[in-house]
């Protein structure tokens, strides 16, 4: 199968990924537990070739899963702009860590899931600050940071599974079509 093909549905499976992953944990009541900052990072990475792709991946998971949440759920997909924002934003530096990603090792890939999960904590949460929730002082802020750490350790834990599930994935199926091709070859 062509490189464009196989991008194209790695592309489709992690979208539909982050929005049923999101409807599923909101019906269970499972916060956050959603690896949207792996999924960024690994749609970067492994789509760092058509980078419009590569961005376009999660930010349409998540914009999917925000109509079907308005459409079809009590809970709003589409709340406060400064808030949806920041999210989106945080997905967009999820990715470009991605496409920085250099190799696909172990390590790597945990340093760089580590990071990708801390930014997405940090620039969603700053829209929630930027909201005015918790007032525009240092205090304020601070208290955003400090109410948002039990959402971070879903998150944090979603974003290690999700980055092992999906890296590791990638990486046994190009080993089975590397085996499959030189079987054929030989």
């Amino acid at each position: 199968m062509k490189r464009i093909n196989i991008n194209i549905l790695i592309a489709v499976f992690l979208i539909m990924i982050v929005a049923g992953a999101r409807l599923v944990n909101a019906s269970l009541g499972l916060h956050n537990l959603v690896p949207i900052a792996a999924v960024s990072l690994f749609s970067g990475s492994v789509l760092k070739n058509n980078r419009a792709l590569a961005f376009l991946v999660p930010i349409l998971g998540q914009f999917l899963a925000d109509v079907l949440f308005q459409m079809y759920t009590y809970i709003p997909g589409f709340y406060w702009a400064t808030d949806m924002l920041f999210n989106y934003a945080a997905i967009i530096g999820a990715t470009a860590l991605g496409i920085g990603m250099k190799n696909m090792k172990p390590l790597t890939i945990a340093g760089f899931t580590l990071g990708a999960s801390l930014t997405f904590f940090l620039v969603s949460n700053f829209g929630y600050f930027a909201h005015g929730w918790n007032g525009y002082s240092f205090a304020g802020l601070a208290k955003t940071y400090v109410d948002a750490i039990p959402f971070y350790q879903n998150s944090f834990m979603a974003d290690i599974a999700g980055a092992f599930l999906f890296f590791g994935g990638y990486s046994l199926t190009q080993k089975a079509l590397e085996a499959k091709t030189s079987k054929i070859k030989a």
